[in-house]
């Protein structure tokens, strides 16, 4: 029906209903037939009375304000935004354009995505798709299997406890998929627990060499680097993980570097959901996206781009975190850092031991 028709149409009834209540003498019942209320059959009637049947019509829907709308600049910085991190939600993208200078509040964002057909993670993976095949990439079928799947894990509730930085990582193995001419490829992660830091490293397959591979290439020596100590690690039962001390290469590593082993509960996964919610993270953000831009040949090439990854989450990507207030894991780490330093007490016993000069 054309914009003409309606306005035709409403108009008509408004006049049928200044009509009928002439006609019956009553306007109480005039107004319950044809479904007005008193205070509107006079509205009609004054505006008919001063300018006719134009002035009916001026009363349809009023025009949308086009000054409360988000500027184009703004908006197309959202859209581009949403299929560069399809996984981020409205809130993380507004504090993210924030940071670049765009003020964009949460409702701001999620009304651009729902005028644009984004305003769900799957909505906005299949709009990059489009935008893909535009750019004429060939994708195999595992890569958009892959990319469509998106993975929604369960995510964990529980609480650690944790003191600060240092005091308690939490280490675990992620499948993240099979490459062609590889095989299995295996995630090693291990978070700080209070600052959420996190180290990342892919292996072809997962046993205790590899489990300790990973503490000993990346997590000890960076905490030693920063002169702070790795007093707990929590892990599952995983074979990888638990074992005799005497003939397990964990277990063993563990001993050496005077780290303490605490298990998660059997069947409770959530004990240890901090890695658990990382997984998910990493794989909306960077693996769901990733194996669809881009044909990977080796261990190597993916652990080059997730290196990259690793550091934008650390350095850059803000975090929700109990300690962290909005701020980025290192940031948190190099704030909460002396609160590790304040509890080595054989360091402080030096300290005062040494006369001063």
């Amino acid at each position: 029906m054309s914009n003409l028709a309606t306005h035709q149409k409403v108009i008509k009834n408004k006049l049928g209903v200044l009509k009928l209540a002439e006609t019956l003498g009553n306007v109480s019942q005039a107004c319950k037939m044809m479904g007005y209320s008193r205070d509107s059959f006079y509205r009609f009637k004054e505006l008919y009375e001063t300018g006719g049947e134009a002035a009916l019509q001026d009363m349809t829907r009023k025009k949308p304000c086009i000054k409360n709308r988000v500027d184009e600049s703004i908006e197309k910085a959202v859209v581009d935004f949403a299929l560069q991190k399809p996984a981020y939600g409205q809130l993380r993208v507004c504090n993210e354009l924030k940071k670049q200078g765009i003020f964009i509040s949460p409702g701001g964002v999620r009304s651009v995505w729902l005028r644009y057909n984004l305003e769900t993670f799957q909505k906005r993976l299949k709009a990059l798709e489009a935008k893909m095949a535009q750019e004429e990439m060939i994708l195999t079928e595992d890569q958009l299997k892959a990319f469509e799947k998106a993975k929604e894990e369960k995510e964990a509730h529980g609480e650690i406890e944790t003191e600060h930085p240092g005091y308690l990582l939490a280490q675990d193995t992620y499948y993240v998929g099979t490459i062609k001419g590889v095989g299995r490829i295996y995630q090693q992660t291990v978070i700080d627990t209070y600052s959420k830091v996190a180290f990342v490293k892919l292996y072809d397959r997962k046993n205790a060499l590899v489990a300790a591979d990973m503490l000993n290439d990346q997590v000890i020596p960076w905490f030693e680097e920063q002169d702070i100590r790795v007093l707990r690690i929590l892990t599952d039962r995983g074979t990888e993980y638990c074992g005799a001390r005497e003939h397990h290469g964990y277990e063993l590593y563990l001993a050496i570097e005077d780290i303490d082993h605490s298990r998660t509960k059997a069947r409770h996964p959530q004990t240890n959901g901090i890695c658990e919610r990382f997984h998910q993270t990493i794989q909306n953000e960077f693996y769901a996206i990733a194996f669809r831009k881009k044909v990977f040949k080796n261990v190597e090439e993916l652990q080059e781009d997730v290196d990259k990854w690793m550091n934008e989450y650390n350095n850059e990507r803000t975090h929700t975190g109990k300690y962290c207030f909005g701020k980025t894991p290192l940031q948190t780490f190099l704030d909460a850092k002396h609160l590790a330093q304040e509890k080595m007490l054989d360091k402080l016993q030096l300290t005062e031991i040494v006369p001063a000069r």
